[in-house]
């Protein structure tokens, strides 16, 4: 139980790999307010099974690109738990549509969610963590984030843009006891993944060394070792794990 006692928020956190991240805190015994927008169904879903096993889990809904509620939300996990430890920006979205067919609000929905995002939870927390005098952040970029992709250049600028988020707090927070670090998938086992048309993603993996896609949990224990407190001497590092596909 190498988190008891711990409070964290994860964005995103009841589905794909937030949801990974937010099972593998609970059950390192942290109290986890899982951050989600619409699917309420798979919030009481995970909240059901967590509690089932006897974890502690709370749900807050709200939009991540909407300061104010960001700001909400991490009120209610102070004023619930009285304290927050561990942030994890993981809540992401796509659009995909090449740049001559990509709209305006194409390019700005997914920015406001993947990268205003987290720039306003971190923002929202961030004066409560030097109040205290430590706190773990972590951003999860994307291995499109280094490579690109065709039909994702607003997806790829956002991952992007989480790298030098997070090398910029990391800075700012280095003498605070705050550390902030980016973790960056390669295609891992989700719904977002399930989308890909199947032709697609047979080519996607035979560029793979590993010839294999990811597994949420796989990316959920790399969350989970940036946030023990022996990590604390590692900061504004990116860990990727994507099979081999980006080295």
């Amino acid at each position: 139980m190498i988190f008891d006692g711990k409070v964290a928020i994860v964005t995103g956190g009841t589905r794909g790999i937030g949801a990974a991240i937010t099972s593998h805190l609970a059950k390192g015994g942290a109290t986890v307010a899982a951050g989600y927008s619409r699917d309420t169904a798979a919030a009481d879903k995970l909240r059901a099974e967590l509690g089932a096993a006897g974890k502690n889990i709370s749900l807050h809904q709200g939009r991540v690109d909407d300061a104010d509620d960001c700001n909400r939300v991490v009120k209610e996990v102070l004023d619930q738990h009285g304290r927050v430890d561990f942030l994890i920006n993981n809540a992401g979205i796509t659009v995909d549509k090449t740049v001559r067919k990509m709209t305006v609000d194409d390019w700005h929905n997914v920015l406001g969610v993947n990268l205003f995002g987290a720039f306003a939870m971190t923002k929202a927390v961030i004066e409560h963590m030097i109040e205290r005098g430590s706190g773990r952040i972590v951003n999860i970029s994307s291995v499109i984030g280094e490579t690109g992709n065709v039909g994702q250049a607003n997806y790829a600028a956002s991952k992007a843009g989480l790298v030098g988020l997070t090398k910029s707090v990391a800075l700012e927070m280095s003498q605070r006891g705050i550390t902030v670090n980016c973790v960056a998938p390669g295609f891992i086992k989700t719904e977002m993944v399930a989308a890909i048309p199947e032709n697609v993603l047979a080519k996607i993996v035979e560029k793979i060394p590993q010839r294999r896609l990811g597994s949420p949990h796989e990316v959920a224990r790399v969350v989970c070792f940036l946030l023990e407190e022996e990590s604390s001497y590692i900061t504004g590092a990116v860990y990727t794990v994507n099979g081999g596909l980006d080295m």
